[in-house]
């Protein structure tokens, strides 16, 4: 356990079903948003985390911080490389999860690339992640079906293996990742890497819904570029979830802890207030 962390009985995490039940139920779409673990350091990582579960998180991305992060933009990238320089690792990662767990039942899914978790030992890391509280495993570099012996052995410990679907993914090819996800579908809204964005794009609707009359019911969630309350609403009236991840990280750079509760709380309303009667 990390210098100034207080272990604690920790806590249940809520199931991925539980959360998209009672979001349903709440007639909302669930807001997630993304953490790089150790930005801007170990404690206060576990402190961004329990801000943004009492501002109205339903479910928590938590990135492992990488080396060579493909899938980021430069503001991602920016928060892995400081976390790695303050020493953040991925059983680092996995002690903060274990951390906030001690006081938080808010779902967590650890976003990561293959190589940490090579690293650490495949059967070795989905055990300990589970351990720590981990409800699935956002793996950016493994697309669904091209390891089926590595994706069974992280998902036989109980990870939910949560799969990337992009706009040029076939029709075909939706209906074999959704076979082969579990918990919720990641929607990217765009194709390119992470980053804030202006504005969204007019068919982003239109393919979503397209998607989920192709995925037997497994909640979708959408993210890359979702930059402002506005646009979270927007997406939230077409998606089951909404993925905010850049534009978080530059409140946390300009603001701190109090700038990224404000910032997912005013996500959080404008998600409440205007999602349902919003369309893009």
């Amino acid at each position: 356990m990390p210098e100034g962390f207080i272990a604690g009985e920790p806590m249940s995490g809520a199931s991925f079903a539980q959360c998209f039940a009672r979001c349903r139920a709440d007639n909302r779409a669930a807001l997630i948003p993304f953490l790089t673990c150790g930005y801007p350091d170990a404690p206060q990582s576990l402190e961004l985390l329990q801000g943004m579960a009492g501002a109205g998180a339903d479910i928590i991305e938590l990135g492992i911080p990488f080396s060579d992060p493909l899938a980021d933009g430069p503001t991602i990238q920016r928060s892995s490389f400081q976390a790695l320089e303050r020493g953040m690792t991925t059983e680092g990662t996995l002690d903060v999860l274990r951390a906030f767990r001690a006081g938080h039942d808010t779902p967590v899914v650890l976003f990561s690339y293959l190589n940490p978790i090579l690293r650490y030992g495949v059967e070795e890391f989905a055990r300990a992640a589970v351990e720590a509280g981990a409800q699935g495993l956002l793996l950016t570099d493994v697309p669904a079906g091209a390891d089926p012996a590595l994706e069974s052995r992280l998902s036989a410990h109980g990870l939910d293996l949560i799969r990337l679907i992009a706009p040029t993914t076939s029709p075909e090819r939706v209906a074999a990742i959704a076979r082969a996800g579990a918990g919720f579908l990641y929607y990217i809204s765009r194709t390119g890497v992470t980053g804030a964005r202006t504005r969204l794009r007019r068919a982003l609707g239109r393919e979503v819904r397209a998607v989920q009359g192709r995925v037997g019911g497994i909640p979708v969630a959408v993210g890359f570029g979702i930059s402002t309350p506005e646009q979270a609403a927007d997406v939230a009236a077409a998606a089951e979830g909404v993925v905010v991840g850049s534009a978080l990280i530059d409140h946390c750079e300009r603001e701190g802890a109090e700038g990224v509760r404000d910032f997912v709380a005013a996500l959080r309303e404008a998600m409440e207030r205007d999602g349902p009667d919003r369309s893009l």
